[in-house]
């Protein structure tokens, strides 16, 4: 049993300049999802593996999907810098599902739909040879 899934973050930072978002956190992972003017998410990143090689997978319905590692600008472990994205090709998206469901319980079901569908369409386009486009 999953012992600490995804809680929102209240009140979470808003950024002058972006679309509204809602933020869900965990020892293990992070969802962000960016809202429309009507609540609707627009797109989101999903961060996992927090404890360990920390990746984020965003999709923004604009952009499409971006899969990146974060990088805690420490080369050396003496602490944490400022995360920083850097590219990375390794993705297993069925991995990614798997943890996305096992962590979203308490995220609500409109924002879990979208997620796992994005999730679920690109698994099945990497599993039948077909590369979804990753930025």
């Amino acid at each position: 049993m999953l012992r600490w899934p995804l809680r929102e973050l209240v009140p979470t930072r808003q950024l002058r300049g972006e679309p509204p978002r809602r933020w869900f956190a965990s020892p293990g992972a992070d969802l962000i999802v960016w809202l429309r003017d009507d609540g609707s998410p627009s797109g989101f990143q999903f961060c996992y593996d927090k404890e360990g090689d920390e990746h984020a997978l965003t999709w923004l319905e604009a952009n499409g999907y971006c899969h990146m590692a974060v990088d805690t600008g420490s080369a050396f472990d003496w602490g944490r810098g400022t995360p920083l994205l850097v590219p990375d090709g390794v993705l297993d998206a069925g991995r990614i599902l798997e943890i996305f469901r096992a962590q979203s319980p308490f995220v609500p079901a409109s924002y879990s739909a979208v997620v796992i569908a994005r999730l679920e369409a690109l698994a099945e386009k990497r599993d039948s040879g077909g590369e979804p486009a990753l930025a």
